[in-house]
Order: C-alpha cells, then sequence, then structure tokens
C-alpha cells in the first residue's frame, strides 16, 4: 500500500480517504465487478482511516466472507446493503420522504432508506402507492407534505414522479426501476418518462439507483 495525499494506493484501487471532508460522507463501496478479497482489503483500509463502511449492492454469500472479519457489519438483505458505523452522524432537523410506485420497487427504495439512514437522516415511508390507485397517494399526502425533499421510486412507466411534484413544494428525485414487461426495456421507459417530466422541480438518477438519489437528498436536507 502507499499513502498518497488524501488517498491510499492499494493497486488495484485508490481508495479516497479524504472524500468525507469534501463532500460530507466518505467513499462508497459498489460491489459488483469486485472480487470479496478486494472488498475485504478497501472495507479494511477505510476502517483502518476511521470511515464508515456503506457498501452497496453487497450479495449474501459475500457479506456472510465480510463478516468473520468485520464482525460489526450489519446487512440489510431487501437493500443488498452493508453498513458499519464508525464516526457519529448529522443528524439534521428535516424529513426526507421516500415513496415506491409498487411492491417491487421497494428493494431500491430500502437502499434509498439505508442510505440516508447511514448519513443521518430522519425517514419516513410511503410504499405501493402508484399512479394505478392514486387515491393511495392522497391519502398521504398532508404527510408527504411536510418533508424537505422526496424521493420517488417507479418502474413501469415511471409516472409517478411526476405526479407527487405537482402536488408538493419540495425538490423530488425520482428513481427509474428496471420493474416491468418487455416495453419497460429494464427501465429506460421509466427513466425517459421522469426525464421528460413537465413538472418543475423533478431530477433524475440512473435505474434502479437507490444508493444515488438517498445520497442526493441527503446532501439537500443538510
Amino acid at each position: 500500500m502507499v499513502i498518497k495525499s488524501g488517498f491510499c494506493d492499494l493497486g488495484f484501487a485508490k481508495v479516497d480517504i479524504d472524500r468525507q471532508r469534501r463532500r460530507g460522507f466518505q467513499e462508497v463501496i459498489y460491489c459488483p465487478g469486485k472480487t470479496k478479497e478486494q472488498i475485504k482489503k478497501i472495507a479494511r483500509e477505510l476502517i483502518k482511516n476511521r470511515q464508515n463502511l456503506l457498501l452497496t449492492k453487497l450479495d449474501k454469500n459475500v457479506f456472510t466472507y465480510l463478516k468473520k472479519s468485520f464482525p460489526k457489519l450489519h446487512y440489510n438483505p431487501v437493500a443488498r446493503l452493508g453498513c458499519l458505523l464508525n464516526r457519529g452522524r448529522i443528524s439534521p432537523k428535516g424529513l426526507v420522504a421516500v415513496i415506491s410506485a409498487g411492491t417491487s420497487d421497494i428493494p431500491v427504495a430500502e437502499e434509498a432508506v439505508a442510505t440516508l439512514g447511514a448519513m443521518g437522516d430522519r425517514v419516513v415511508k410511503f410504499y405501493d402507492v402508484g399512479v394505478a390507485g392514486v387515491h393511495r397517494i392522497m391519502d398521504n399526502i398532508d404527510q408527504i407534505r411536510k418533508a424537505k425533499v422526496i424521493i420517488v421510486v417507479a418502474g413501469m412507466e415511471g409516472a409517478l414522479a411526476s405526479l407527487v411534484s405537482g402536488l408538493v413544494s419540495s425538490p423530488v428525485i425520482a428513481v427509474p426501476t428496471s420493474c416491468g414487461y418487455g416495453a419497460n426495456f429494464q427501465g429506460i421507459s421509466a427513466l425517459l418518462t421522469m426525464l421528460n417530466s413537465c413538472s418543475a422541480g423533478v431530477t433524475v438518477v440512473n435505474i434502479d439507483n437507490g444508493f444515488g438519489a438517498g445520497y442526493f437528498a441527503s446532501l439537500i436536507n443538510k
């Protein structure tokens, strides 16, 4: 390992230990494409530098492997997210609402919720309230309007983000998911709907990127 200014060079990875100071949260490990040994070495380096540990898209078998080295590591099987907190978290006054259109969208919504929890944000959840039964969102609209920022997770045609944005004054972060039948194109249809929203105040993250939505919502909330 070579220690550079602001990062540690492991050869296969350059671990950014300065990101907490710059961005308010440390580097996060995206697990797909990495071997379990690589993940463990990166995680060990972050922990050694007193960083919080967040691992996204973490396979259950890889978590079991890591747990032997990091006994305090926690796992959210729905969000497929591992977490080990070594530093205190900021607790902003603002509330973040996380909304899922359908039950099938919950894993992506839970990734956003778990990310927000690791970053110290207060979260309220509204699941399975999509446009196929719009009365469900209307039944919760007073609570949703109390949120400082709102995350809307939806697959299929992805219309829920525009609907919610038209009913609230808070910024909306739209998350398209890969849930849907063939013409959904693994989330492309929802992504295009959200990008083409006519409701001002909607920003869009990538398909199934609950982490990105949670991170951005936390920055707004703080």
